[in-house]
């Protein structure tokens, strides 16, 4: 607690009785959180004593017990006065602690509490300041109190604990150093404290339900007339009794205000023309979808209610829906505003350390140098064993032996995995009906506009506490552009729902795995898997996006699906019951809905008691949990006449889920997204890119590579221009008229806003500028757009002033010669001087400036240049190694621009490299990656010899070894996208 002036009065331990003091505790914890910037606390006296503005219920915390921590240079009139507070403001309800931690200022400490205790009549109780189990945590505990602090232990001084008592003492040796009634006080406090967390109760919000209706009768008229727009020639029979199943456990359940308030917050965001789509296991939900909080339709898949909402659950269920990631914060600003922030916040997210970052922090604690520590960190990963710790040190040149490396490795591996800051959730946000911080504290988060609770997604999950999760997707953003760009080409109006189903062109593009800059079916993996599976349907995407995920791959699945596709392996059933669950999937269980499937049907299970085998199985590899579920479906499956080997396989496919089994209705709204970005990029790839482009940062690959790929589809791409430029990049007239299906094929022309570092206001001044007439040379733009000198030589750098000064070292020279500093008349002075013609750059030097300033080149690939050289090096181009014959010894070479090190692929690592031509996709096996390993992970330019293999379309190289030719590019600055 602190004075009115700041400065520290006294230091409190305040325990919660019952659920009221619960709920004051928690008020005043937010109290004191948000008057404070985020992480810190701001509490004063005062507050206890009524004097907070808008809060005087918090007079006194009732119900709350105190102990009172004295400090250890308080002089016996400071802790008289403070003991004399504590009696006058909280009446039969104060102690003041006692630690003994055998300390050399503790003897004279504990008298002066005793006297202190006798003269007030404040009882005293013991206390130990217990931060650590066991004593030999010491050296960790240090470690942990020098990150705090940021600065190494050595230099923490009296900061760092004296000794190592503050641990779990035994109660023997707690009777040794405390008086019998200390001790029993501390009985009195704990019988006292009867408040438990599931006292909490949730109460969903009211306003949402107009005057004159009842949730459940609004919930029902909205969904009624979203079936009515769904279905416009009339709902179906299996639909209508979908909707009253779902609408009749909802109102047993009393969910209803749940779906209202994400149908309300869902229907703000396309009021504002912000696209929107739920996912996760709400696409099960047929209500979800006629409240348009989904767009999977109940008829192209099969729904299962009960992955959604189960009655033996009965706990709130889980709706994720994706906004536009660069107009969510509209949402969440929409949210505060109609529940205020005392009633809504957002969830938090304990971040916990790993490999590198608790290898930086005890290695800043420990004193090591910062570029070493650096070193160390980088050559870590996150799936890095002890062993390989200890390699990676002898790598960045220590000892591995020696005394302060083992400390430092002991001491990481110790603290990894523990929590190393409160960060907020990606989206889940917290309503309650009335305060918000009566449930839970309440504090700011780091950005501006936000506030978040204290406890992350698991903590609510347990205490049942609603969560609706409003999440950001790039795909979405960069659709809506898209689409808006479509619309302008055709000269009308162009939504989603004028994509035409089941395009063969799209799906042609799909099975040749032409799907850069795609969604979900734009990683290497999937793109492996495109010309296998070979999707020519909307369900066929279901299962792709599904298929290639730990789940399917760990359960053995995949293999059979596809031998079973190609007709090579028979299709067969136990029976129709079996029949009916697996027949979408060709007998292969590649969802976690038709596991739950399999349990009802084959086993009997219920409904709930199937979500509970999914939730099982979920988290069987951390907890355990599986080994009842087998007993019972085995035995239930033979019981019913199936044999015991194939209830056995079956149990091992369910096993093999492990917590990665993926839902079939996340699948299918992510398959209804996959194929509409596959649409926009095969009959507008000019949109597709524009889109892309203006929705940075965002999905799996680099503006470079979503550029070069455009090109390579005939798309004009043209460079930044300050004369033309808008602030994102636009579409304009190609010069060539290319056509895409008739449609003609515009040019992108790339916006100011891709110059690296170029500020948002100076841009807005140069269209405004612009606008009003044509900039006549460099200092009539300087002056007009009021740009200084930082401006003017980041446009010089990025090329973009080449209409109005020429090449790059002309207009640099030239905006070297406006004078940006303001006279007295408030305008640039002029100092007329000769033109000076300068030489050119060269074509590398351009590259180099591309890629710094703009992070991508419009010239020739990087590669091309040093093609002639890596001729002479027997490298293959991309090109060239499609047309090697499989089984072949090549060489390729390339920038780096993904590693990949999925966990299932049992150490394997993927490279993608990118020449001239195209990628090129290298695997690595795990002896030959961990051999090789400093090169794969640290090199931009990576050169590889190995097997070329190509089969139904799948090609890559089997790596043997690697060099590291980064040192070729010079200065060119290159980025990958690696072990996400």
């Amino acid at each position: 607690l602190l004075t009115a002036g700041g400065e520290h009065y006294a230091k409190l331990v305040l325990l919660a009785t019952d659920r009221a003091a619960y709920g004051n505790l928690s008020e005043f914890i937010t109290l004191a959180r948000t008057r404070a910037d985020k992480g810190s606390y701001r509490a004063y006296a005062s507050d206890l004593e009524g004097k907070a503005a808008g809060h005087p219920h918090l007079q006194n915390l009732p119900g709350c017990l105190a102990l009172l921590i004295p400090s250890a240079d308080a002089s016996f009139e400071q802790l008289f006065g403070q003991a004399m507070w504590l009696k006058t403001w909280f009446p039969e309800r104060a102690w003041i602690a006692v630690e003994n931690l055998l300390r050399a200022t503790d003897g004279p400490q504990i008298e002066r509490i005793e006297r202190v205790g006798s003269i007030t009549g404040v009882p005293l109780v013991a206390a130990g300041d217990v931060h650590m189990h066991l004593r030999s945590r010491k050296p960790v505990l240090d470690v942990a109190a020098a990150i705090r602090l940021g600065k190494p232990v050595a230099e923490c001084g009296f900061a760092l604990a004296s000794n190592a008592e503050q641990y779990l003492r035994p109660r023997v040796r707690l009777a040794q150093l405390y008086a019998p009634e200390w001790l029993d006080e501390t009985l009195k406090i704990a019988a006292r404290c009867q408040f438990s967390l599931n006292e909490l109760r949730y109460e969903y919000p009211e306003e949402i339900v107009p005057p004159g209706e009842t949730a459940t009768s609004h919930l029902r008229a909205l969904t009624e007339a979203g079936a009515r727009e769904r279905f416009p020639e009339g709902v179906p029979l299996a639909v209508r009794e979908q909707i009253e199943k779902e609408l009749a456990l909802v109102a047993e359940l009393r969910y209803e205000a749940f779906f209202l308030t994400i149908e309300d917050i869902v229907r703000f965001a396309r009021a504002q023309g912000i696209l929107c789509q739920g996912r996760g296991s709400a696409a099960n939900s047929v209500v979800c979808y006629c409240l348009r909080i989904t767009e999977v339709d109940p008829r192209r898949c099969s729904v299962l209610f009960e992955r959604f909402i189960s009655r033996e659950r009965n706990e709130p269920p889980d709706i994720d829906v994706d906004f536009e990631h660069q107009r969510r914060e509209q949402v969440i600003q929409y949210i505060y505003n109609k529940y205020g922030r005392d009633r809504a916040a957002l969830a938090a997210t304990v971040i916990c350390y790993r490999s590198r970052s608790v290898l930086r922090d005890v290695g800043k604690a420990l004193g090591f140098d910062p570029q070493r520590i650096d070193q160390v960190a980088k050559n870590h990963q996150w799936w890095d064993s002890g062993q390989r710790h200890a390699k990676g040190m002898l790598e960045a040149g220590f000892d591995p032996d020696s005394l302060a490396i083992q400390q430092w490795l002991a001491i990481a591996n110790e603290l990894r995995g523990f929590p190393r800051h409160l960060s907020q959730h990606v989206g889940g946000f917290v309503i309650a009906r009335t305060r918000l911080s009566r449930l839970v504290p309440i504090e700011n988060a780091a950005m501006e506009e936000r506030c978040v609770i204290q406890w992350d997604k698991d903590d609510l999950e347990a205490l049942g506490l609603l969560k609706v999760d409003v999440l950001a997707l790039g795909m979405l953003s960069a659709t809506r552009r898209a689409l808006e760009f479509i619309a302008s080409k055709l000269g009308r109006p162009f939504e989603m729902g004028d994509i035409e189903d089941d395009d063969t062109p799209t799906y042609d593009m799909i099975c040749a795995a032409d799907t850069i800059g795609t969604f979900q079916i734009e990683s290497r993996a999937q793109m492996t898997m495109l010309p296998r599976l070979k999707p020519r349907c909307y369900y066929d995407l279901v299962v792709e996006v599904a298929i290639v995920r730990p789940g399917p791959i760990q359960g053995g699945m995949v293999h059979p699906y596809l031998r079973r596709r190609d007709k090579k392996e028979p299709v067969d059933y136990p029976n129709a019951e079996i029949k009916l669950v697996l027949e979408r999937t060709l007998g292969v269980p590649i969802f976690q809905e038709q596991v739950m499937q399999l349990a009802i049907v084959a086993a009997d299970y219920t409904p709930g008691e199937a979500d509970q085998l999914r939730r099982s199985m979920a988290a069987w590899k951390r907890k355990g949990g599986l080994g009842p579920h087998k007993v019972r479906l085995i035995s239930r499956m033979t019981a019913k006449g199936y044999t015991l080997e194939y209830a056995e396989r079956i149990f091992k496919q369910i096993e093999g889920f492990g917590e990665y089994g993926f839902p079939e209705s996340h699948a299918a709204s992510f398959a209804l997204l996959a194929y509409v970005s596959c649409w926009i990029k095969r009959h507008h790839p000019d949109a597709f890119l524009a889109g892309l482009l203006n929705s940075q940062p965002m999905g799996f690959y680099a503006p470079a590579q979503l550029v070069q790929d455009a090109r390579r589809h005939g798309v004009e791409v043209r460079a930044v221009d300050v004369t033309i430029s808008q602030a994102e990049s636009t579409l304009e007239p190609p010069v060539n008229g290319a056509e895409t299906n008739g449609v003609e094929t515009k040019a992108v022309r790339l916006g100011l806003n891709r110059i690296s570092g170029f500020r948002e206001d100076s841009i807005k001044r140069i269209v405004e500028a612009r606008s009003e007439r044509a900039f006549d040379n460099v200092e009539d733009l300087a002056m007009r757009a009021q740009l200084n000198s930082f401006d003017l030589e980041a446009l010089a750098a990025s090329g973009a002033l080449a209409t109005l000064a020429g090449h790059r070292h002309q207009a640099g020279w030239e905006a070297l010669g406006v004078e940006t500093r303001r006279t007295q008349m408030l305008k640039p002075a002029r100092f007329p001087e000769p033109r000076i013609d300068l030489a050119p750059p060269t074509e590398g030097a351009d590259i180099v400036a591309d890629y710094e300033r703009l992070g991508l080149t419009l010239g020739r690939h990087p590669l091309a240049l040093l093609r002639p050289r890596l001729a002479k090096m027997k490298m293959r181009t991309s090109i060239e190694l499609q047309t090697t014959p499989s089984g072949r010894i090549a060489r390729a070479c390339g920038i780096v621009t993904h590693r990949q090190r999925p966990q299932t692929a049992k150490g394997s690592v993927f490279v993608t490299i990118e020449d001239e031509t195209g990628p090129v996709n290298i695997i690595f096996w795990n002896d030959i990656f961990e051999r090789e390993r400093k090169v794969v992970v640290g090199s931009t330019l990576l050169g590889v010899q190995g097997v070329w293999q190509s089969e139904a379309g799948v090609m890559h190289l089997l790596a043997k070894r690697a060099t590291d030719y980064s040192s070729l590019l010079g200065r060119l600055a290159t980025s990958s996208r690696d072990f996400h």
